[in-house]
């Protein structure tokens, strides 16, 4: 085919696609553009979620495909909420979530509103603060498994300098009552950066002109900072907080470089309880309810949290 007839076929295209486009509707040509990705969403996200609730309503196992499917109705749900080793993983979740949320939250928004201030290199010490958050979290869980080692580890020196105690004798990863900590120390060390950075944004985005009126007006930094630091951050905090909550919910690698999350264990989170009852004990109906009463919890607390965060907004 030479290439007068490759050119000239084209422009000939391009004008009978065009001819076609034109006679549909603006309702149409947007469907036309938008319908594949719709469509790949609800294969991707809304399939899978039926399919989960589907199989949560039988004794299904993944190892045993070839076995007879029993309907089960609601029998995985009821035990699940009478399981006392699923509230005591809840239990560990809560923990987990509520000390690392406000301890993330205070040192977040702290080091956020030091560093805008603007001091001579901020820019440096902004760049080594949001170094931690840029590992992955097998680095993380590996580097802080040589720290807390008992003989060797670094942080128990530090803790024995500070107590006085022997450092060999001192460990937080096999210790029932210091292990949660150790998980909470090791996440705040890694995602307060992310924190600090959605409150540094909201704090640069109040104007400079509305503290300027508050000095006119003889208002003190101490007001200053309740009146009108707070409360035109408290969107972006707010934000933040969603978005960590959400990510320590379903919590799982870090917690097993660190400690195993072993059964039964103060550090057996929910994630962890699911993929063992998933992929370890095989109950493939069971752990479907599991992970359905999950997105129920997640998905309602988040809706009711959404909504407070734009009633905040409106303000």
């Amino acid at each position: 085919m030479s290439d007068e007839t490759t050119t000239g076929a084209a422009p000939r295209l391009s004008v009978r696609l065009a001819r076609r486009l034109g006679g549909l509707s603006d309702r149409a040509i947007a469907w036309l553009f938008v319908g594949p990705t719709v469509f790949l969403l609800l294969a991707i996200n809304i399939f899978p979620l039926i399919w989960t609730i589907r199989l949560s309503l039988t004794n299904y196992r993944a190892n045993r495909a070839n076995a007879d499917v029993k309907w089960v109705g609601l029998r995985n749900y009821e035990r699940i909420l009478t399981d006392p080793d699923i509230w005591n993983s809840m239990q560990a979740t809560a923990h987990f979530l509520i000390w690392t949320l406000a301890l993330q939250v205070l040192i977040g928004f702290g080091l956020a509103y030091l560093i805008n201030k603007k001091f001579k290199g901020d820019n440096f010490w902004t760049t080594v603060i949001v170094l931690p958050m840029m590992l992955s979290p097998a680095v993380v869980g590996n580097f802080w498994t040589f720290l807390y080692q008992p003989q060797i580890g670094l942080f128990n020196y530090g803790v024995a300098f500070l107590t006085g105690a022997d450092p060999s004798s001192f460990t937080m990863i096999g210790d029932v009552d210091l292990a949660p900590w150790a998980i909470v120390i090791v996440d705040t060390w890694m995602w307060t950066p992310f924190v600090m950075l959605i409150c540094l944004a909201g704090l640069r985005s109040i104007p400079d002109s509305i503290y300027e009126a508050a000095e006119c007006d003889r208002a003190s930094k101490w007001r200053q900072f309740w009146t009108i630091t707070v409360p035109m951050a408290l969107p972006f905090l707010m934000l933040a907080v969603l978005f960590r909550g959400i990510e320590n919910f379903k919590m799982f690698d870090l917690v097993v470089q660190l400690t195993g999350g072993g059964p039964g264990s103060v550090t057996e989170l929910t994630s962890i309880t699911l993929k063992r009852e998933a992929f370890e004990k095989w109950r493939t109906g069971y752990a479907s309810a599991y992970a359905v009463i999950l997105f129920v919890v997640v998905f309602g607390l988040a809706s009711i949290y959404v909504k407070a965060l734009n009633k905040v907004k409106e303000r």
